[in-house]
């Protein structure tokens, strides 16, 4: 039943289709998830990738999607702009966070410019943030990564989307290794009587 399987066109077309997008899928998620790791989210060509960990920008950015920051001059920021910065003061002391400027402050002694920035669910302001805390301007989300993302953190989302094709693809790899060690085999003893024939 199995050569027959594998041998038809349509599931040939079929498998080798859902093969190469999950490994696509799996690749894309393992190099966000190691670049992220191996760099300690270190810029790349001037852009960073972050995770949203809570809710205090809903709708705009929902938990667990990812976004893309990029490096800017300080002074090309404004008000509503929404940027990741790392927090230095109080319950924000070294946490990673994303929210919109609401007033920009350029009295600082050293003449660099303050942040004040705020959740868009928050009841009240950030700690005022430095222009050196500053990693960079959201500029985009990576709705693949976000989906992936998503899936691979939910317990049934993960079974179905990872555990259960990569056992498929597994067993289907073993079967079809198997299938062409018999046939090889009866190619081979099928040789051996023709040669004694003669």
């Amino acid at each position: 039943m199995f050569v027959k399987l594998r041998n038809n066109k349509v599931f040939k077309i079929v498998y080798g289709v859902i093969k190469t997008v999950f490994f696509a899928i799996i690749i894309l998620y393992l190099l966000f998830i190691v670049l992220q790791r191996i760099t300690n989210n270190a810029s790349i060509f001037g852009y960073r990738v972050f995770n949203i960990a809570s809710a205090s920008m809903e709708p705009v950015y929902n938990v667990g999607e990812v976004i893309l920051t990029k490096e800017v001059d300080p002074s090309s920021l404004k008000v509503g702009d929404d940027i990741t910065y790392l927090g230095e003061k109080g319950d924000f002391n070294g946490k990673i966070i994303t929210h919109r400027i609401v007033e920009i402050d350029e009295k600082a002694a050293d003449g660099s410019k303050l942040f004040t920035v705020k959740g868009l669910n928050n009841s009240q302001e950030d700690p005022v943030v430095e222009e050196d805390q500053v990693y960079g301007k959201a500029v985009y989300k990576l709705k693949l990564i976000s989906l992936i993302n998503k899936l691979v953190r939910n317990k049934y989302g993960f079974f179905f989307l990872v555990f259960v094709p990569l056992v498929l693809v597994v067993f289907l790899e073993i079967a079809d290794t198997v299938v062409e060690f018999k046939q090889e085999r009866k190619r081979k003893k099928e040789s051996m009587s023709e040669d004694g024939e003669e």
